[in-house]
């Protein structure tokens, strides 16, 4: 993925996310979790990568 693709997909994220609001956000963001999980197929890259992304919530 290029840094426009990426750029685009985020993008999408973000508006989508602001489109449900803030309760729905949570429920989104969970699915897509699942849904992007299922389609790394590995557990070790998703455990790394859910590790990963808690280094920085919370500081």
């Amino acid at each position: 993925m290029t840094d426009a693709e990426l750029d685009v997909v985020y993008t999408r994220l973000c508006k989508t996310m602001t489109q449900l609001g803030e309760a729905g956000a949570p429920l989104f963001l969970a699915r897509f979790a699942l849904l992007a999980i299922e389609k790394i197929g590995d557990a070790d890259v998703s455990l790394g990568l859910i590790e990963a992304a808690a280094e920085t919530v919370g500081e």
